[in-house]
């Protein structure tokens, strides 16, 4: 069975392909929103890359554009991208893949009262970045309840491991299916649907897993990624 997408890995780059155009929802900042596109790139950048005074998209695109990747929705991390996991989960013939890189650096956590504490409350990039892929075409507003049912996923792998941390404060998680097919798409996508729960595992597994890495590679959660 042909993957969802394909995985290349060559520093700084991880690239994810697909061999037909997907619908993706994201909050990437070179590609917000719902779009079109047939690529997903995470580009691995370093504290000195990204003075206070660098426009963060400038530099991205810079680097999107010499790469021959401008027209990849695209993500930025910290973490070396050569540590990132790849799943793949079946429910009920509904496929997903989940590619992830974790690092926290800037994890945050929720206090009693609801408040958003920084774990560590330094400017740095390390943080989680989530492509998740389902093999189902979607309708607009069941893709963004796929990424709340991504999010969750993501969040309830973290405490399963900490506890505490919830997220970064820069997370971006991608939200893809087949941009074309029969109908107008599948019209829901929650936890009662084949849908939400394929992507709800392939998310958690990743995460969990991407997770565990950090762990073993640096010991804590406020280590340098």
């Amino acid at each position: 069975m042909e993957p969802l997408f394909t995985v290349a890995c060559t520093q700084p780059w991880l690239v994810a392909s697909f061999a037909a155009p997907q619908r993706m929802a994201s909050w990437s900042i070179n590609r917000p929103g719902i779009v079109d596109a047939r690529r997903v790139a995470w580009l691995e950048v370093r504290d000195a890359d990204l003075p206070p005074e660098l426009d963060p998209l400038a530099l991205l695109h810079a680097r999107l554009d010499a790469a021959d990747l401008a027209d990849a929705v695209a993500l930025m991390t910290s973490r070396d991208v050569r540590r990132h996991r790849l799943v793949e989960t079946h429910v009920d013939g509904i496929r997903s893949q989940a590619l992830a890189t974790v690092g926290l650096t800037n994890g945050v956590a929720f206090a009693a009262d609801g408040s958003v504490e920084a774990r560590r409350p330094r400017p740095r990039v390390g943080t989680i970045n989530l492509l998740l892929a389902l093999s189902c075409r979607l309708a607009d507003p069941a893709l963004l309840e796929a990424l709340s049912i991504a999010a969750t996923a993501r969040t309830a792998a973290l405490l399963a491991e900490d506890g505490t941390v919830a997220a970064t404060g820069t997370d971006c998680i991608v939200l893809a299916c087949p941009s074309s097919g029969p109908g107008h798409g599948q019209p829901y996508a929650g936890l009662h649907t084949a849908a939400g729960r394929s992507l709800a595992q392939a998310a958690y597994r990743a995460v969990r897993a991407a997770r565990q890495d950090w762990e073993v590679e640096f010991g804590c959660t406020t280590s340098p990624s």
